[in-house]
């Protein structure tokens, strides 16, 4: 009685997505690492965007320690757009991670290249991870858990699954928190000749990396506590 209750499919994954067919896998894989690959490409050689972004940005921007970083932000902001736009046209969906990204990109280049302060596009992904595990944390207490959603119901856990690997991910999203905000702080104490160079790497590919090798430590929970189709049907 325990195993068949323990492999009951869990109300929360036995939803499918809405919208329309998922991209192909390449594509997702581009329209998620495009932009950051970008924002790596563009603090690193600015001078190769100057053409373009130089349209956009003041030229006191274009100039200095920071030039890189905002030059990098000017370019980001389209390229997360742009990529959503294509995951909407593609699938008629838009899942909530690329969406909430795309929305604090927006207002937080804005404030960077508005301001003129770096420490914006900085803060972005300490909001956003902070936001995630809240929502994660918040969805468990009112028994309505938010990570398949999340995962745009990309696998079937039980209940208990899903409450478990939930709770790591919450965690898991404070300590990436943490993580970047002693990154850039340090960064800018300790080398302010280069003060976001070693924070640029951590965004990417690091962080990619780190999530990546999470993910993967994960599968033998996701494994244990998976509903297979034919039991689901049942």
């Amino acid at each position: 009685m325990t195993e068949t209750k323990d492999r009951t499919a869990s109300p929360h994954s036995a939803k499918t997505a809405p919208g329309g067919r998922a991209p192909a896998p390449i594509l997702k894989l581009i329209l998620e690492l495009g932009p950051l690959m970008l924002f790596f490409f563009a603090n690193a050689k600015p001078k190769l965007f100057a053409p373009l972004v130089g349209l956009v940005l003041p030229p006191q921007l274009m100039t200095g320690e920071n030039a890189g970083l905002f030059t990098a932000t000017a370019v980001l902001i389209p390229a997360v757009l742009i990529a959503l736009v294509i995951s909407y046209w593609r699938t008629r969906n838009l899942p909530i991670m690329p969406l909430m990204t795309a929305v604090l990109v927006l207002i937080f280049g804005s404030l960077t290249l508005y301001l003129q302060n770096p420490s914006f596009i900085k803060m972005k992904p300490t909001i956003l991870y902070t936001a995630f595990g809240i929502a994660l944390l918040g969805g468990l207490f009112f028994d309505k858990p938010l990570l398949p959603v999340i995962l745009d119901h990309a696998i079937e856990l039980t209940e208990r699954g899903w409450q478990i690997l939930t709770r790591r991910w919450a965690i898991f999203f404070f300590a990436l928190a943490i993580t970047n905000e002693a990154v850039w702080r340090l960064n800018e104490i300790y080398l302010p000749s280069h003060p976001n160079d070693v924070w640029v790497y951590f965004k990417f590919p690091c962080t990619m990396i780190i999530i990546f090798l999470f993910t993967m430590a994960q599968l033998p929970l996701m494994q244990r506590y998976e509903v297979k189709r034919e039991a689901a049907a049942e």
